[in-house]
């Protein structure tokens, strides 16, 4: 593996655990707020994310590559609505997909096939995130501040269950 491209996902294992970091955060910020539907779905985001971090670590320990972990910034501990919260979480989830783009752009000019190939599960998984926090956007825009708009759609996120491994 060239190490320009080893050097990408060593930083992309590192953003995956700060994805985690953050969405741990968010969780602890919603249950803090009373919004537990909200925070069991931001947890499962947390495993999800450190389940992907993972995915790095062992493709470059299978690349013959000692992975390097680093230090985690603190992530922010307040947001102003479970709205604003989301469309961070959207933002978030955007930037990353940028960076896997980026990583897959590489791995092309470079000709890593094995990375390529690896890539494309991030690829689709990175669709599937965005649209995802988009629709928890939707139903929070729709519901606005009413109460009861809240309590349901923190109900219905209560809801989610696990991503099949």
């Amino acid at each position: 593996m060239r190490q320009e491209l080893q050097q990408g996902f060593q930083d992309q294992m590192q953003a995956e655990l700060a994805s985690a970091y953050l969405y741990l955060a968010m969780a602890g910020f919603c249950a803090h707020r009373g919004f537990q539907g909200m925070s069991h779905w931001l947890r499962l985001q947390w495993q999800e994310e450190l389940k992907h971090a993972l995915k790095f670590f062992d493709f470059l320990l299978e690349r013959g590559v000692a992975p390097q972990l680093r230090v985690l910034d603190q992530p922010p501990a307040q947001w102003e609505s479970p709205q604003h919260l989301f469309e961070q979480v959207l933002a978030h989830e955007q930037r990353v997909t940028e960076r896997i783009h980026e990583l897959y752009r590489q791995a092309v000019e470079l000709r890593d096939y094995p990375a390529q190939v690896f890539l494309h599960w991030f690829i689709e998984e990175q669709v599937e995130e965005e649209n995802q926090a988009r629709a928890v956007i939707e139903q929070l825009r729709l519901v606005g501040q009413d109460p009861v708009g809240l309590y349901l759609v923190d109900q219905r996120l209560g809801e989610r269950k696990p991503e099949e491994s």
